[in-house]
Parts: structure tokens; sequence; C-alpha cells
């Protein structure tokens, strides 16, 4: 299970959500993706979206957020958890009680396809075939991000598909990402760090984490 001693509890998180259950969903999430991890060297796009979609699954079964029912937004899909009993009833659910969750490969960038206010989740993985970390992991989650994000934090990304095919859809993605997220990591393990914007195991060297002009 993930080390309590790489956890911050001076992160701000959503409320209700506690640092314990964001372990319990790491060790789910790494346990889960192990079986997949396959897909991963196939397409790793897809990859990462299943492991967002393991963060949420994980989340709804420990933690005071549950899978929203998108019972009015059915074509945006956001968010995808809410707090418990907040949007309910009728009642209208705010970005406060909103959470998103992503996965990612990459050490700083959180894209969306769309530029919706609410807290958002990222689980930052890397691929280890050779269980350099830990013994019976080929799947680690490295980061936790967890940030709330205004509609005034992202910017549009235009689509470079063309009419040959290719190419992806138009994203959102998050302005001066490394910034907005230099002080979000509510989980990072210590024996990780980012060279060239890439994770890789430390080596014990103490090596500074370096990337995006930012020091960890």
């Amino acid at each position: 299970m993930a080390k309590k001693t790489d956890f911050d509890s001076t992160v701000p998180l959503p409320p209700g959500l506690e640092i314990g259950a964001i372990r319990r969903a790491i060790d789910y999430v790494e346990k889960e993706l192990a079986e997949l991890v396959e897909i991963y060297h196939e397409q790793a796009n897809v990859f990462s979206a299943i492991v967002g979609i393991f963060g949420t699954k994980a989340l709804d079964s420990v933690s005071n957020y549950e899978k929203h029912k998108h019972s009015d937004t059915a074509q945006q899909r956001f968010p995808d958890l809410c707090r418990r009993g907040a949007g309910g009833s009728g009642k209208k659910l705010t970005p406060q009680n909103s959470l998103e969750s992503k996965g990612s490969k990459r050490p700083w960038a959180i894209q969306s396809h769309y530029d919706h206010a609410g807290w958002y989740i990222v689980w930052r993985y890397l691929v280890d075939p050779t269980e350099t970390l830990e013994a019976g992991k080929t799947v680690v989650i490295w980061r936790v991000d967890i940030v709330f994000l205004d509609k005034t934090d992202w910017k549009y990304e235009k689509s470079d598909a063309g009419e040959g095919g290719g190419g992806r859809t138009h994203t959102f993605g998050v302005k001066n990402a490394a910034k907005k997220l230099a002080t979000a990591a509510v989980y990072r393990r210590s024996d990780v760090i980012v060279r060239d914007g890439k994770p890789i195991p430390k080596n014990g060297h103490g090596d500074d984490e370096e990337d995006g002009g930012y020091k960890k």
C-alpha cells in the first residue's frame, strides 16, 4: 500500500474527502491496472482514460464521493463524482461538490473536453515492466494531484484533426499547469523524479525533481 509518509496533509481537498480514502484508492487502481497493461503498449491514451475510470470506481467505493448519475448532463458527462447527498432531490450540484477523475502519464498536463469549474484529481502513473520501483507492480501511481479549477484556469486547444483522418479532437488545457500544480500533490512517491518530462526511478542519487522550470 502507498506509504503514509508520501502524503501531504497540507494540500486542500474536496469537502469531506480524506487522505485515507485516496490511499486505499491508489492501492485498488494499481492492482486492477496490472491486468490491463498490454493496452498501454497498444494505445497509451486509451489506457490513461482507463486509469481515470478506475480512479472513479475506487473513490465511489471508499470515499464520501459517488458516481454522478448525469441525469441532466448526459452529453457533457461532468463530473465523474459528486459529494454524497450534494446533487440529489432536485439540488443543483455546485463546483465545490464536483470531482473529476483523470489519468495521465505526463507530469503536469491536465486536459479535458470541457472547461468546467470543479475539483480535479489526477492519477499520475508510469508503467514499470521491470518492477524496478516495487516488486509485483507493473503499473505505479507515482503522484496524485488534487486541485480546484475555475473556468478561467482553462485555455482552448484547437483540434488538429483533418478530413484525411488522424489528429485529436479539440480539448481544453490548464494554463501554466506546472505552476498551478506546484503545491497540489497530495501524494508523491519519494523514489520517483521527473527528468526531461518523464517520471523515472530516483536510483538513490537524491536528485531534485525538475520540470517546467520548477523544482520539487
